[in-house]
């Protein structure tokens, strides 16, 4: 496989064998009405069917009584999120609406979803159901009518839904990322976010628009993966020192410039703009990332030239440090850390060993698929050869119990998978990749109980092999239209199955993720076993759901079909 300007991709392995023609989906919506209005339906404990069956709700869950005597219980035991109930109503596409104190449950299928908090109702107490001749549902609580609706789509349809969501209210001079609410929910009154990884994110929605272009060929998707990667390279620009890229930049003109804010904050030369310092390996990650995804399939000779000095210069600067990444200060940042006599001598470092090397061993394999420069490969050969760098990367993935200290970082699955694309889709030597390989699928093992699609699809993109695509389409089509990071609790539920450990943070956890329409929201880094979360005050890009969609698309995993 080759590039626009020729050069020679992974082989054979980094072609998908199969494709997942996308079938059209029920996507749940919503409406809030107000509280008046049309008379409202009495409360029912009980409703019939016209087969002899009798639905029954009560403080203990429902029984489900034949006329000749014969019941069935629901409860908690078998999968009902909560066994207090309010009201009941049947549908006549046989779905079962349930009312509770804490929302609502709608059995169909053999299955429980759970509707609650301000991201369905808008109150959790459910006071009545109307269902629908349409199969929708009107909840009516003391706060408003929620009337919740299912309608078929295409993951196509879901995308262009996003786009417009991120173009709305999530660009920022280039950069892409969340937004912040002024008033809890309200989408109408926000201000832009500047993010502590404005680097990290904005690379990656980079990259989702350089698939999106490669795919549809749309103008649109290549002047925004433009306007993005501009930004980032910004970051290296501003900082005032080749090589150097910044956390993130504010312009004078925003509200939030020369105010006191986490982290460390410098002006430019010219005052214009200031910049975010002590950069994380999250920004490197994410730029080598994007860099040459852009530079293969959207970039003009005009464009790749820019990025293959903006790549020796970043390159060259953490070789140069000794593999450190050296800040204004002359001091390496707190994360930015690729030295031998660290990740293999020190034992603070001993837990970042797999990551770092992988993340370093792909830098310079990008440097140098981009640059021609065989002093790249040279410094790979390097790490490889005299201080095991391929070897420590098997074992990146770190758990609880494999190191004293060590935790489960969401986070540093981000980093991995990131590092993993770039790192196999340009290494050809045969037995560097059997290494490399043996590290991506213990990785993706441990994480496949998760049903990412970013995680499968680029598991499915270096290696070839089958990828749990139905688990990832499941993700994608699960996550809901609505990206406000609503307040969501679900710590009483008595269906979900809880991990006796707790997260990094020392929160409670589950040993199984929830579905996505009942979660609390969040991106890639985040914990997909977090049980309760969200404040209401911030809305996420779309993003982390493009990325994963139209890199599938681009690589054959999934089709829409015609």
């Amino acid at each position: 496989m080759q590039t626009p300007d020729g050069a020679v991709l992974a082989a054979s392995e980094s072609e998908y064998p199969s494709t997942y023609l996308l079938p059209r989906f029920e996507q749940a919506v919503r409406e809030f009405l107000p509280a008046g209005g049309s008379a409202a339906p009495k409360p029912a404990s009980v409703a019939r069917d016209r087969w002899g069956h009798r639905y029954v709700v009560g403080a203990m869950g429902v029984v489900v009584e034949h006329r000749s005597g014969e019941r069935h219980i629901l409860n908690g035991s078998n999968g009902l999120p909560i066994e207090e109930l309010t009201c009941v109503a049947l549908a006549a596409n046989g779905d079962v609406w349930l009312g509770s104190p804490r929302g609502a449950i709608r059995w169909t299928g053999g299955k429980f979803e759970y509707y609650a908090s301000k991201r369905w109702l808008p109150d959790d107490r459910v006071e009545s159901i109307e269902c629908l001749p349409d199969g929708s549902a009107r909840l009516r609580t003391a706060a408003g009518v929620s009337h919740i609706r299912f309608g078929t789509t295409t993951l196509e349809e879901k995308a262009a839904h996003y786009e417009r969501l991120t173009h709305a209210r999530h660009n920022r001079h280039g950069f892409v990322t969340g937004c912040r609410l002024l008033e809890p929910g309200d989408t109408t009154k926000w201000r832009h976010n500047i993010d502590d990884n404005d680097g990290l994110w904005t690379a990656m929605y980079v990259a989702a628009e350089s698939f999106r272009y490669a795919v549809t060929k749309s103008e649109e998707a290549r002047r925004s993966a433009r306007e993005s990667l501009l930004a980032i390279l910004e970051l290296e620009r501003q900082t005032g020192i080749p090589g150097f890229p910044a956390r993130a930049l504010t312009h004078k003109s925003e509200p939030d410039f020369g105010k006191p804010r986490d982290g460390e904050w410098h002006k430019t030369e010219d005052g214009e703009w200031e910049w975010k310092g002590d950069t994380s390996s999250d920004e490197m990650d994410g730029h080598y990332f994007a860099w040459p995804i852009y530079y293969d399939l959207v970039a003009d000779a005009e464009d790749r030239a820019m990025i293959r000095n903006t790549v020796r210069r970043v390159t060259d600067f953490i070789i140069d440090n000794g593999y450190y990444l050296i800040d204004v200060d002359g001091k390496p940042t707190r994360w930015g850390v690729w030295a031998p006599e660290k990740l293999n001598d020190d034992p603070k470092w001993r837990a970042e060993r797999g990551l770092n090397s992988l993340e370093v061993l792909a830098y310079l394999k990008v440097a140098h698929h981009i640059t021609g420069d065989d002093k790249y490969e040279s410094a790979a050969r390097d790490l490889i050869e005299n201080h095991h760098y391929a070897l420590n990367t098997i074992d990146q993935k770190i758990l609880p119990g494999d190191l004293p200290g060590a935790e489960n970082n969401h986070s540093d699955d981000e980093l991995a998978f990131l590092s993993y694309y770039g790192l196999l889709r340009y290494e050809a030597d045969p037995q560097l990749r059997a290494i490399y390989l043996a590290s991506i699928q213990r990785s993706w093992q441990i994480e496949r109980p998760e049903k990412c699609p970013l995680w499968n699809f680029i598991y499915g993109a270096v290696t070839g092999r089958s990828c749990d695509v139905e688990a990832a389409v499941e993700s994608l089509q699960e996550i809901p239209l609505d990206l406000v990071k609503w307040d969501i609790r679900n710590s009483h539920r008595l269906d979900l199955q809880r991990d006796p450990n707790p997260d990094r943070g020392g929160r409670p956890q589950l040993l199984v993720p929830l579905s996505w329409r009942e979660r609390p929201l969040h991106k890639w880094n985040g914990n997909p076993y977090c049980i309760d979360g969200g404040n209401d005050l911030e809305e996420e890009c779309g993003t982390f759901w493009l990325l994963p969609y139209w890199m599938g698309r681009y690589h054959g995993v999934i089709a829409e079909a015609e």
